[in-house]
């Protein structure tokens, strides 16, 4: 059985994995859903420096304290850019990467570098205190209980986590790696390059009848992805 480690996207933390708790043990899986400064539980520590390697650097914190290893790694939305770099940092710890709707990033660029114009505006103009991104909508197929769920908890993103450009420390990626992409995707249809960029690169590559947040939607058959992805690894 495998030890599944999460990198939670934007504005939420590890409660929003909580659908798949009972379906990862139901299969003998470990789930580990840390939560990263500044958001969520840990929303009483944010301030206006957190950024990127603030949250890689939880990660890896995570993976030592809790001697965790043969881990498969994944990362949700802007999770990538943080599993991204706990993958890199890690390298003797993490055996499988999965990007689930995620940003993949390259070498020198940011979230923001990869978000559409009108969306870094948005999210600039709107800041709260100068520093913080206010959530952004739930996808439109988010049951009306589920919506009202995830509203309640979820917090401001500190600015500098989507401005901090990612540099590797240890060169380019070569272990397994693995892409979800939603095919219901948000507006824009953003993730979609990295879903492209992976097929060219020979990853395996599925894609879910979901939105954006299919541990939320469709857990169920996200789970059915992961579990094949344990098997395989």
């Amino acid at each position: 059985m495998s030890t599944f480690l999460i990198a939670h996207g934007s504005w939420s933390a590890g409660w929003v994995w909580k659908k798949m708790r009972p379906l990862m043990a139901v299969r003998g899986h470990t789930l580990v859903t840390p939560t990263c400064t500044g958001v969520g539980e840990r929303a009483h520590l944010a301030h206006k420096d957190i950024d990127l390697d603030t949250h890689i650097e939880d990660m890896l914190q995570v993976l030592f304290y809790e001697d965790l290893r043969d881990v498969i790694l994944v990362g949700h939305s802007y999770g990538g850019m943080v599993a991204t770099g706990v993958a890199d940092r890690a390298r003797d710890r993490i055996k499988h990467l999965v990007y689930l709707d995620a940003y993949v990033p390259e070498e020198g660029k940011s979230a923001h570098d990869y978000a559409p114009a009108e969306r870094r505006e948005s999210q600039l103009k709107s800041l709260l205190d100068g520093w913080k991104v206010p959530p952004g909508g739930v996808p439109a197929d988010t049951s009306p209980e589920d919506k009202a769920w995830l509203t309640a908890r979820r917090t401001p993103q500190p600015i500098k986590t989507y401005e901090q450009k990612f540099h590797f420390e240890n060169g380019p990626l070569t272990l397994p790696r693995t892409f979800i992409y939603a095919k219901k995707h948000l507006p824009g249809d953003y993730f979609r390059p990295f879903m492209e960029r992976a097929r060219r690169e020979g990853w395996k590559v599925y894609e879910i009848d979901a939105s954006h947040s299919p541990h939320v939607t469709a857990p169920e058959e996200l789970m059915r992805i992961l579990d094949e992805v344990a098997k395989a690894a």
